[in-house]
């Protein structure tokens, strides 16, 4: 269960196995530019405070950057502390092939759509009329299986996640 401090959704992600950099606005290029090593790809964050113009991530790839990228960049609509789950939005612009077929998936949320509990992220989906019917994938941690009898991570998606908490927001 998380504490409600910025330390417990630390803990809470990492449990999931998802790195977390809580950075202020003005710091989100150079965070970007810090986990975006290799190929990079990613969406428009239209719905946040920061940009990925001035990063070394390529916006609106090709198919051919997306299968060369190695690190992916979208925007998540929530964070659920309590499982540490990211809740990827599904939209139009590719968002979903940008977090899956990458080895390395970096996340970008506001600190103010963290929230507690499975219920609350719920509340948060009725309350919201653009997207209350529209589809979304609630993530927990990097990808992997154990169907052949050994752990392997990033089989159906990425490696690695990160969550990028946009502080003050």
């Amino acid at each position: 269960m998380t504490s409600g401090s910025a330390d417990g959704l630390s803990q809470d992600l990492e449990a999931a196995g998802v790195r977390t950099r809580r950075v202020r606005p003005a710091a989100f290029a150079e965070t970007i530019a810090d986990l975006a090593v290799g190929p990079a790809v990613g969406v428009a964050l239209t719905d946040l405070p920061v940009s990925l113009e001035e990063t070394p991530v390529t916006v609106d790839p090709t198919p051919a950057e997306l299968d060369d990228a190695t690190v992916g960049v979208t925007p998540a609509s929530l964070c659920i502390a309590d499982y540490g789950s990211l809740v990827l939005p599904g939209t139009a612009d590719g968002a979903e092939l940008v977090s899956l077929f990458v080895e390395d998936h970096v996340a970008v949320l506001r600190e103010s759509d963290v929230v507690g509990e499975m219920e609350a992220a719920f509340e948060a989906f009725d309350a919201d009329p653009e997207t209350a019917r529209g589809s979304r994938i609630v993530a927990t941690g990097p990808s992997a299986t154990a169907d052949m009898g050994a752990l392997v991570e990033g089989a159906h998606g990425p490696k690695t996640v990160t969550a990028v908490v946009l502080e003050g927001e």
